[in-house]
């Protein structure tokens, strides 16, 4: 082997470990024990998991921003409870239904793993759930209660797409970073 080879190998593998400790974890979650036989357990089912069902290896940038990842989550627990809130009152207020609207929104980043990050952020604040995704055009449709007006369609797009934006600075590369800095600055 070349050295070329065995650092993409060795690369390949560090990016993929993350996966092999979640599977190894989720194990011994199942079992509800943490145990080193429970581990040494683990780690023989995720090696035979990862080798027998061949998945296409997830790129992982290698990065987490410790900064935008604790801003994200707070955030996100904000959204959830003002989501709550929301929902809440909408199901009680005797005055009025409210509205529903199916949105198509489309994202800023071609990363898969960014993508399903971002459609599981929408799906968990209460008012909207990711009803399909159209991988190839990077749209997410997305049903959202509580919309009414155009005013209110868009600022749910926005929202959606804030998180993408929020989710690359926590954990996207530097080079999806910059991108969706450029395409901010082209629309201000």
């Amino acid at each position: 082997m070349s050295p070329d080879s065995k650092r993409s190998a060795a690369t390949g593998l560090w990016r993929q470990l993350p996966f092999f400790v979640w599977l190894v974890a989720l194990w011994m979650l199942l079992w509800g024990q943490f145990t080193v036989l429970a581990a040494l357990t683990g780690i023989i089912v995720a090696l035979f998991v990862t080798r027998i069902f061949r998945l296409p290896p997830v790129e992982l940038s290698g990065r987490v921003n410790l900064w935008w990842g604790v801003v994200f989550f707070l955030e996100f627990l904000l959204s959830l409870v003002r989501g709550s809130l929301l929902v809440a009152w909408q199901v009680v207020d005797p005055r009025r239904q409210p509205g529903a609207a199916i949105i198509a929104v489309p994202l800023r980043t071609d990363d898969d793993l960014i993508m399903t990050h971002v459609a599981v952020t929408a799906s968990l604040i209460p008012g909207s759930l990711i009803i399909d995704i159209d991988r190839d055009r990077r749209i997410l449709y997305l049903h959202a209660i509580g919309v009414r007006s155009q005013e209110q369609l868009d600022r749910q797009r926005r929202e959606i797409q804030h998180w993408e934006e929020r989710i690359v600075r926590a954990v996207g590369s530097r080079e999806q970073s910059r991108a969706l800095a450029d395409l901010r600055r082209e629309r201000s």
